[in-house]
């Protein structure tokens, strides 16, 4: 039996390494979309989060070995926002943050000031004005990562296009994509290096995308899945109850369902980083020693089981 959770804090590292691009992350990462508020992500009059609470939590995934940080612009309730809780909680007063930390952020999305959501940047200059707001928000010269977040089945084409030429131009590093299919992976491919995709994936969701998940390892792509707790509950937070399945390997395991899902999550291939996000230190501890968690062949037969039947 494997225990979750330990008198030695859990760090990072224990569940290995991939690499986007020339950067090497821990394949436990941190999803910041529920930080600036409690309660139900990404809406209208959102509660905002402690402020101290948001910045020990995010200094202490850093020092739990988290070194792949997942924001965007978009990402902020009245008073808080994802990237300015990141750049001051882990940016030095130069402004230097620590030289192995990968911060992934995405453009396309847009909400106005009020927290509404507004129609997609479709068109180079919105999409370079976002880039722009994130270099300034997190108060850096250039993105790590940055994903074009998709809606809809329209070509990416001309979007990625100018993404890619805001890389050649030095404001980005590497690119993603988030919310695709595999045609949108193939289009942006022959326009420039994709390092990561970032979708909607976990047991019992999605899993018409095991064929797109392999391919992408296949390509070395990272496979990055949001939700991979919430699962339908999706900004609200996980709601319904567990399968019993999900239950049992939990209880074999001394861990919570929660722990189970992202484990299962990494179990996939060695492309596949985990990011999820929280406020609670508890919780953000428990995250982190999930990737420890070593789940027997009979326990993923069990687990594929479940994932399986939402099909």
């Amino acid at each position: 039996m494997t225990t979750a959770l330990t008198t030695t804090p859990p760090h990072a590292s224990a569940s290995g390494t991939w690499t986007l691009g020339d950067l090497t992350v821990n394949r436990v990462g941190f999803g910041t979309m529920r930080l600036p508020q409690t309660g139900e992500a990404l809406v209208e009059h959102a509660v905002p989060r402690d402020r101290d609470q948001a910045i020990s939590v995010l200094r202490r995934a850093v020092e739990l070995g988290v070194n792949h940080i997942d924001t965007a612009a978009f990402y902020f309730s009245p008073l808080r926002s994802a990237n300015e809780l990141i750049n001051s909680a882990l940016a030095s007063p130069s402004g230097r943050y620590p030289d192995d930390l990968v911060i992934t952020t995405k453009v396309g999305p847009a909400r106005d000031a009020s927290g509404a959501w507004t129609e997609h940047a479709r068109t180079p200059r919105a999409l370079r004005a976002q880039v722009e707001e994130n270099l300034r928000q997190l108060g850096r010269d250039h993105l790590d990562v940055v994903n074009l977040r998709v809606l809809g089945t329209d070509s990416v084409a001309e979007r990625f296009g100018a993404l890619a030429e805001l890389r050649e131009a030095g404001l980005i590093r590497h690119l993603g994509l988030s919310n695709v299919t595999p045609e949108h992976l193939a289009e942006a491919r022959r326009i420039a290096p994709v390092v990561c995709v970032q979708n909607m994936y976990g047991i019992g969701v999605r899993p018409e995308y095991e064929a797109f998940v392999r391919d992408c390892g296949d390509q070395g792509i990272a496979f990055v899945p949001f939700y991979a707790i919430a699962a339908a509950g999706r900004e609200s937070g996980a709601t319904a109850g567990e399968p019993a399945e999900i239950l049992s390997v939990a209880r074999a395991h001394g861990a919570s369902p929660a722990q189970i899902r992202l484990a299962w999550t990494l179990h996939q291939g060695p492309h596949l980083l985990a990011i999820p996000g929280t406020g609670d230190p508890a919780h953000l501890a428990a995250n982190v020693a999930a990737g420890s968690i070593a789940l027997t062949d009979d326990e993923l037969a069990l687990l594929d089981g479940v994932h399986r039947a939402a099909a």
